[in-house]
């Protein structure tokens, strides 16, 4: 009988340890989720400030607290957190090489928030991947792409590739090219084109709208429209203006061809 009430009496601490560590861990997850939430308003709410490091900075901070308790919950147990560093330490070269990917990622982050190839907000393609960033960790980079899709960029994989940033620049150069028949008059086709930019305000004066025959194709001349925009206007005016050339093109008599295939059958 003293056997088991001793056993009894040994449950009980871990019990309530085990309970106070998930109560830490839990108030430990909620306040270092509250206090990152803290740091990026503060941050963001500084003009001066770029969004991207509120973020990054945020991040780092929910990941220092994270650590902190941790290293709290396992002092709970009698588990000293200068012995796990000494194991640490000696098992350093096995840990580095299992987490080589994982470090990378952190120090491609550093490198990221430092050169600031791309900002939160801005239009992106990463390595084939395209999409506006909406926020910059530690160890990734989320991207949402215009049909609304989460995408995760591991850090690593996004310094080691090519960045195209659709953003970083205030104007645009908008292409289009319109196909019109070989009867068609092409300096009156040009000039409707022309036209149609310069009646759209989004169209900039300067660099001046530039339009030329740039292909003679198996069925169209091919006409090609460049023009300058803000780069939030680029994709509203693209479309706008197919549209606007379009109808003026139907209410000028142009004609856009379409490929014509002919079959021949060979009788007997």
């Amino acid at each position: 009988m003293e056997n088991v009430i001793v056993e009894t009496g040994g449950v009980w601490p871990l019990l309530l340890n085990v309970v106070k560590a998930v109560v830490v861990l839990v108030l430990g997850w909620i306040g270092a989720g509250w206090l990152a939430g803290l740091v990026r308003r503060k941050i963001n709410a500084t003009p001066q400030i770029d969004p991207t490091l509120g973020n990054f900075v945020a991040s780092a901070v929910k990941w220092v607290i994270l650590a902190f308790v941790v290293a709290a919950v396992l002092n709970l147990f009698g588990i000293q957190t200068t012995s796990i560093v000494a194991v640490l330490g000696a098992a350093s070269l096995a840990i580095g090489l299992a987490l080589q990917g994982t470090l990378s990622d952190l120090a491609a982050g550093v490198m990221l928030v430092m050169f600031r190839p791309y900002r939160v907000g801005q239009y992106v393609d990463i390595g084939g991947t395209a999409g506006t960033v909406k926020e910059i960790s530690l160890f990734t980079t989320e991207l949402t792409t215009p049909d609304n899709v989460q995408i995760i960029v591991p850090n690593g994989q996004a310094w080691g590739s090519i960045i195209t940033n659709y953003s970083a620049h205030d104007t645009r150069r908008c292409d289009l090219t319109f196909g019109i028949d070989y009867n068609d008059d092409a300096n009156k086709a040009m000039q409707i084109i022309l036209d149609e930019a310069k009646a759209d305000g989004r169209v900039l004066d300067e660099p001046e709208p530039w339009v030329r025959v740039t292909n003679l194709g198996d069925s169209s001349v091919d006409l090609t429209a460049r023009l300058w925009c803000k780069a939030a206007d680029y994709w509203d005016l693209k479309f706008a203006l197919t549209l606007a050339v379009k109808q003026a093109f139907d209410a000028q008599g142009i004609s856009i061809p379409y490929p014509h295939t002919v079959e021949i059958k060979r009788e007997g």
